[in-house]
């Protein structure tokens, strides 16, 4: 009898599995259809690209991108829209930047854009080039040959990397941290070769630092060309001067907000799931990839779940982070907020890594979640969806980190991310209509999933 009823229950709980699958896959289907049939993702990222621009923290760009955001939500049919205040920093490049590499009498420009933050040349200063790989190369260089000199930082994102994000953090200390390692030993300026795997002439740019305690000297990034032609010279024993002029103000933190909306649970009302992106982006370009389409896709996840009139049994929150280009205030503030509030968030989900064709998703969080993501995968592998890894999330959504809330990352086919990435060259143009709104879909599907674990 004890056998007959075990092996009964199993039957009962294999039918029920069974039948929740089916009707996973039937709403998986229903996702798809209306974002591919009827996505506005596409069209909403060239309205935010080419009406407003790019959108640096502190800027009126931005500000006219966050009424912009908060509006289209309103429109979409979100239950409740509103604001958060973020103090964020504000610093502007000012009138364009101009370089020349200097070789005996020619002169010839080299493209070049201030970092992030950096401090402005106050004129043009001209010095020997000096190149390294490591910033550790400075300290066995030591101050006689380094003092007086502008510092060309020239080590290449690793080849042999296929995870590209992997790459780029492999290089990124000589952008972030470089200048004030140059001018501990005395440099006068630091160039720092593009985070890009492409050989192009788009300077890319990106968030520096300062030491408190070392004096600070201008930096910029500088193409991968010209980065490769001072190489080439100065292998060849010439001697190479680069003259640059650069305009960059920092002025006093200034108030702009996230904008969150939401669709309220009709369950669990205080238990949140988070989809977001951020609005702000570089000086430069449009902030297409970085982070546009991150933005309207999570967008587009309310607006399809809007008209599919799905009734979430948690409260779904759309977030439009602020600043996390050059300090993540907004995804710290709203952090700080839930912390205050005691608010309980159940999971969260970014899009930064490029509106690319999705390949799944990532998971910080506990071995239950990481088993969830891994069996809804398997739902998604017919839609091209078949990562599911444990790995980084989000820079906007990890200040959420605890043990209790599930952090999930986009993860998208990242190998052309790094060459639009920073640069003149993340524009509308080069974002895929139907790899964006796939990006999308594969996100609401994992709000359905999540909502109903």
């Amino acid at each position: 009898m004890k056998l007959t009823f075990t092996l009964f229950f199993a039957f009962g709980v294999f039918l029920s599995s069974g039948q929740q699958m089916n009707q996973d896959s039937v709403m998986v289907r229903q996702i798809y259809d209306e974002v591919l049939a009827n996505a506005e993702a596409h069209d909403n990222l060239h309205y935010l690209c080419k009406e407003i621009g790019h959108r640096l923290s502190g800027s009126p760009q931005l500000e006219d991108a966050i009424y912009w955001g908060k509006e289209l939500l309103e429109n979409y049919g979100a239950d409740n829209v509103f604001l958060q205040p973020v103090m964020v920093p504000k610093w502007t490049r000012g009138e364009q930047e101009t370089a020349h590499m200097h070789v005996g009498e020619e002169a010839e420009r080299i493209r070049i854009t201030a970092l992030g933050g950096s401090i402005g040349t106050g004129g043009t200063i001209k010095a020997p080039v000096i190149e390294v790989k490591y910033l550790e190369d400075l300290d066995t260089l030591g101050r006689e040959a380094v003092e007086g000199k502008i510092v060309l930082f020239n080590r290449p994102m690793d080849p042999l990397l296929i995870n590209t994000g992997m790459a780029y953090g492999g290089a990124y200390d000589q952008r972030s941290y470089g200048a004030s390692k140059a001018a501990e030993y005395g440099a006068v300026g630091a160039l720092v070769r593009s985070l890009t795997h492409a050989v192009d002439t788009f300077p890319h740019t990106g968030a520096m630092r300062y030491q408190e305690d070392i004096p600070r000297i201008p930096a910029a990034g500088i193409s991968t060309v010209d980065a490769r032609k001072i190489k080439l010279a100065l292998k060849e024993g010439k001697e190479v001067e680069v003259s640059m002029n650069m305009n960059c103000v920092a002025y006093d933190d200034v108030e702009q907000f996230n904008v969150i909306a939401e669709i309220k649970g009709s369950e669990f009302p205080d238990e949140y799931i988070v989809v977001g992106g951020h609005l702000d982006s570089w000086d430069i370009g449009e902030g297409a990839h970085d982070d546009g389409a991150g933005i309207v896709q999570s967008i587009e996840v309310l607006r399809t779940l809007k008209a599919l009139d799905y009734k979430p049994k948690r409260t779904i929150r759309v977030v439009l982070f602020i600043n996390e280009e050059n300090g993540n205030n907004g995804g710290k503030t709203y952090a700080a907020v839930a912390k205050d509030q005691s608010d309980f968030h159940f999971a969260a989900i970014e899009s930064d890594s490029g509106g690319f064709s999705p390949r799944g998703f990532s998971i910080e969080g506990d071995d239950e979640g990481y088993d969830a993501l891994k069996e809804w995968v398997s739902i998604l592998e017919p839609y091209g969806i078949h990562v599911a890894r444990r790995g980084w999330s989000g820079v906007d959504i990890r200040p959420l980190k605890n043990d209790e809330v599930l952090l999930f990352g986009l993860v998208p086919d990242n190998q052309r991310y790094f060459d639009y990435h920073h640069s003149n060259n993340d524009i509308w143009e080069n974002v895929n209509r139907r790899e964006l709104h796939l990006g999308a879909a594969s996100m609401a599907s994992l709000v359905y999933f999540l909502d109903n674990l």
